[in-house]
């Protein structure tokens, strides 16, 4: 079956959506508006929502951009885990996907909060695992230089394995509570760590019992080359961004051959591309709303978007000259500046075309029309076999999801490509994972009676 991820963000995720007259008022910080979108999410039985994040305010260094709401500036949001477990409590089945830094946190500290999500939740969390592309995070953590990626990543890998020690510290029957025997808690059913690394010393044991997924879902999104090499070790799913089918089909193959360097089979890994879906009653009713949106873009802002999404900047450049060639990649992210470059050269487009295409599709493919033409789009793609579901995206919210809620999902589900309840209990049942065993306190197999 089709998977669905969309994310948890009131203020929608086209640059001028926030500005439609019938977008969200009030978007900062609104509690009350994440709850509904996710209720609007579990009714259209979505995988998960995802909250992506920061370490810091960024973008200030550009007042134009950072003052007409740029979509990574994040200047008051909430804390991902503390809000999802908020979520949890006015939702039943849907995961709960947030973004932690291997770069700036502790695993300690980070796996006690995502155990803590997932018991709250009842086996609904999920961690999206990334490394601080923003080199100006260091500064709000007493540290003068952003690491290196090489150093990022081989810091990251560690610190996943450690948290993975950390949830199983101690064993499912760990905690018998015996009222009659007066024991709580059997000592000899818990595991101290005592990890001594490169980057981390971690004694243990972990102060949470063991999730009910044994461990969070594991989600990355790194399209770079170790970026690649640390999903593929490490991960059970995977954002991408890639605009076309080429693309993708090229992205999905490459990951899928990777995994059985790390003894994992294809189906271990689930990649989920974005997409942005502008979706109506009808195909000129999706078009409309379309423009609306683009009709609110300010050509400064909509070229200092472009400048952070290739990162380099494009002020100097005119709206109508060509897209220039990118400079050597620095020390951020390099998953979209990429796509969007090679797509801009080859279609020769200006910087003007160039951010009219990219900024309301943040370089995912663009599906739009009705719930039928949005259904072929994505029945398309999954047919193919280059992906297992999608990040959809929407311009402005309420209505961007809850268009696609009546309007592409029934047509989804009439074509036998998504489900029409939720499976098991837990996120992994529902994106088809299994549960990991302990690696200190594996279940004990029944022995075999002798006839």
């Amino acid at each position: 079956m089709l998977s669905l991820i969309t994310g948890l963000h009131p203020a929608g995720n086209h640059p001028a959506g926030w500005r439609h007259p019938r977008a969200y008022d009030n978007t900062m910080m609104n509690l009350e508006q994440m709850i509904e979108i996710a209720q609007t999410a579990e009714r259209g039985l979505f995988d998960m929502l995802f909250i992506s994040d920061g370490n810091g305010v960024a973008g200030m260094e550009w007042p134009e951009l950072f003052e007409a709401n740029a979509l990574t500036g994040k200047p008051a949001v909430f804390e991902p885990v503390t809000v999802l477990s908020a979520i949890a409590m006015h939702t039943k089945r849907i995961g709960l996907l947030a973004t932690a830094t291997t770069t700036y946190e502790e695993p300690f500290t980070l796996a006690r909060k995502f155990a803590s999500l997932d018991h709250i939740s009842k086996g609904r969390a999920c961690w999206n695992v990334v490394t601080s592309s923003n080199a100006s995070d260091s500064l709000n953590f007493g540290k003068d230089e952003h690491l290196a990626r090489y150093d990022r990543y081989e810091r990251a890998k560690e610190f996943v394995e450690v948290c993975k020690g950390l949830w199983d510290s101690w064993a499912e029957d760990a905690f018998p509570q015996d009222k009659a025997r007066g024991k709580y808690i059997d000592l000899n059913r818990v595991h101290t760590l005592n990890h001594k690394g490169k980057h981390f010393r971690v004694r243990g044991p972990l102060n949470a019992a063991r999730p009910p997924q044994g461990y969070p879902v594991l989600f990355s999104a790194g399209q770079s080359e170790p970026g690649r090499e640390l999903a593929a070790a490490l991960s059970d799913c995977m954002f991408c961004a890639t605009p076309t089918k080429k693309q993708a089909e090229a992205f999905y193959k490459d990951m899928k051959s990777r995994l059985p360097k790390y003894g994992r089979a294809p189906d271990e890994m689930k990649i989920m591309p974005g997409c942005v879906v502008y979706v109506g009653r009808t195909e000129a009713e999706a078009e409309a709303m379309f423009q609306e949106q683009q009709a609110l873009i300010d050509p400064v802002v909509g070229v200092r978007h472009l400048s952070h999404y290739v990162n380099m900047d494009l002020t100097g450049f005119g709206l109508d000259e060509p897209f220039p060639e990118l400079t050597p990649d620095g020390i951020g992210g390099s998953s979209r500046r990429y796509a969007i470059s090679e797509v801009a050269r080859r279609e020769s487009l200006t910087i003007r075309q160039t951010y009219e295409r990219f900024l309301p599709s943040f370089g995912h493919p663009v599906m739009k029309g009705d719930g039928k033409q949005v259904a072929d789009m994505m029945e398309d793609w999954y047919r193919a076999g280059i992906c297992d579901g999608f990040n959809v995206h929407v311009g402005y919210q309420p209505d961007g999801l809850t268009n696609f809620v009546d309007y592409v999902v029934p047509e989804l589900q009439r074509r036998g490509l998504y489900r029409t309840s939720y499976p098991g209990t837990t996120l992994r049942d529902v994106v088809g994972l299994k549960r990991p065993e302990s690696q200190f306190f594996p279940r004990l197999v029944p022995a075999m009676v002798a006839e």
